[in-house]
């Protein structure tokens, strides 16, 4: 097996064996995966973020309350906004904290379904490359984490971005943190590529519904705010290409705001765990439709028409409801 790992060829194949996924090719860099929806042709999952803490800060409690979401609304897979591990990501491929804050948490059966997850902030801090490596997929079969790639379900195109290495302060104001910047340099040229390919992949889709995942907010009244980096090079990208809904995590909360511009909604699931009690921003509130400080995750339901989408608490209490369609969007 040593000999074969540092063969591209046997590292497909792998990848495609260790998920039952399919591996296509895609017209852009980004890796696309094929994940089939339900027989009727609808799709739904969970979305979940900043969760990785061994079971505390109610994480243990939210994955229950996952797993009685999952089971009731059947998920077909579970999309995870970043932050995956805490405090400073892995250590390495055989850190412990995954199966102590993955495995061993997200226990239910309507769980052990595929997980996508993008790389969080805190995830740099530690070995990035660690969370993207197969041997966490032999570990935990469920698990597929990378820098930027898309899942092609048919009825929704999910497309995750890499959305750290966009935030400039990391490189010059790391407050003593040290990030894991291998595989990115150099950045600009990393950006670049990434947003081209990303463009062109939006640009190409034919599916009924595009969202797209990063760690960032685009739009926050939370402690983090807007990243201002991704509103002026991300932004007009997904306006420009009919985006409905850009998932993201970083601020510890629960959050629904409306684009000004365009009918992109912005909604923020990054309670996983730790939440950050009575921590908003007394501007920038235009358009914001719903705000909780508290821990919980949400939920996306979509047929050919219309777009489900529910605000959880800890206890599984429906905090808030999207019913969008291609016609219309509305709030509840």
């Amino acid at each position: 097996m040593a000999c074969l790992s540092g063969n591209p060829m046997f590292m497909v194949l792998l990848f495609t064996i260790s998920f039952g996924l399919l591996v296509l090719h895609a017209s852009a860099e980004l890796q696309r995966f094929s994940h089939t929806p339900k027989p009727d042709g609808s799709l739904s999952f969970l979305v979940l973020g900043d969760w990785g803490r061994r079971g505390e800060f109610n994480q243990s409690e939210v994955a229950f309350q996952m797993g009685e979401v999952g089971q009731k609304l059947d998920i077909d897979f579970v999309v995870s906004t970043g932050d995956n591990f805490y405090d400073n990501g892995l250590t390495s491929e055989h850190d412990t904290a995954f199966e102590e804050s993955f495995t061993k948490i997200y226990t239910a059966k309507s769980l052990q379904k595929q997980w996508y997850s993008v790389l969080g902030n805190h995830d740099y801090r530690g070995d990035a490359e660690a969370q993207l490596s197969p041997v966490l997929r032999e570990i935990d079969s469920r698990w597929l984490c990378l820098r930027s790639f898309i899942v092609d379900a048919e009825l929704a195109e999910i497309f995750f971005v890499d959305t750290t290495p966009f935030v400039q302060e990391y490189f010059t104001e790391s407050e003593g943190h040290k990030y894991d910047w291998l595989g990115i340099n150099p950045p600009k040229s990393y950006i670049v590529n990434l947003l081209k390919d990303l463009e062109m992949a939006l640009r190409e889709s034919t599916a009924k519904w595009k969202i797209v995942v990063g760690h960032h907010a685009i739009k926050s009244v939370g402690h983090h705010g807007a990243t201002q980096e991704l509103i002026s090079q991300l932004l007009p990208i997904l306006q420009a290409n009919n985006i409905d809904f850009y998932m993201n995590g970083h601020d510890h909360c629960l959050e629904h705001i409306s684009d000004t511009e365009s009918p992109i909604q912005f909604l923020t699931s990054g309670a996983g765990s730790k939440a950050w009690r009575g921590n908003i921003k007394e501007t920038n509130r235009r358009d914001l439709n719903f705000f909780y400080d508290g821990q919980g995750f949400m939920s996306v339901q979509l047929t050919q028409t219309d777009a489900n989408i529910e605000f959880y608490d800890v206890s599984g209490k429906v905090l808030h409801r999207i019913i969008s369609s291609k016609q219309l969007h509305s709030s509840m």
